[in-house]
């Protein structure tokens, strides 16, 4: 069950911070029963509401830090990452003008429901200016890597850039100690 110091953090004003189990789930790369087993357990908090089973993000940090760290999808994503930081920190006008008319064509085509907290995740980046950007693009806290799934880059990078950012992941990845 859900201790009481849980519960008293999680508040009425963090509602947005909790997570479904399905959304947990896309965020550790596994699947949702896994994330039930995980709460059923008492390996990752959680609360009821309703019936529903909620997780706070600030818990899923702390279960990810004390875990295996990254899968190595949010690995692949983050060099990714380097490489739009890269772009954006040799022409931003260029860059912050492609995420925003992406962002928009994204908004246009989303469902209601769809992604809002992203987009506007984004949006609010996009406004503090390239370093905000650079700075999301490259860290590799839950935070930022719901971001990256979720970035208005496209395009940004040439498929000779990506594919070799992609081939240069594999090559230091393979290299990556095991833990």
């Amino acid at each position: 069950m859900v201790s009481h110091d849980l519960l008293a953090r999680a508040g009425a004003d963090n509602r947005s911070d909790l997570l479904t189990t399905g959304e947990v789930a896309a965020l550790l790369g596994v699947t949702r029963q896994h994330v039930v087993n995980l709460c059923t357990r008492g390996e990752l908090p959680f609360e009821l509401v309703s019936t529903h089973r909620r997780v706070r993000r600030e818990d899923l940090e702390e279960f990810i830090a004390s875990s295996h760290g990254a899968t190595k999808d949010q690995r692949r994503s983050l060099w990714l990452g380097y490489a739009l930081a890269g772009q954006v920190a040799v022409d931003p006008e260029l860059a912050l003008s492609v995420a925003r008319g992406n962002l928009d064509l994204m908004r246009s085509s989303a469902s209601p429901r769809t992604g809002r907290v992203w987009f506007d995740a984004w949006q609010a980046i996009l406004e503090r200016g390239p370093a905000a950007v650079m700075s999301t693009l490259t860290s590799d806290t839950v935070r930022a890597r719901e971001l990256r799934q979720h970035a208005p880059f496209a395009g940004l990078l040439s498929d000779d850039q990506r594919g070799a950012a992609l081939g240069a992941f594999q090559t230091y990845d393979r290299r990556r100690p095991s833990r």
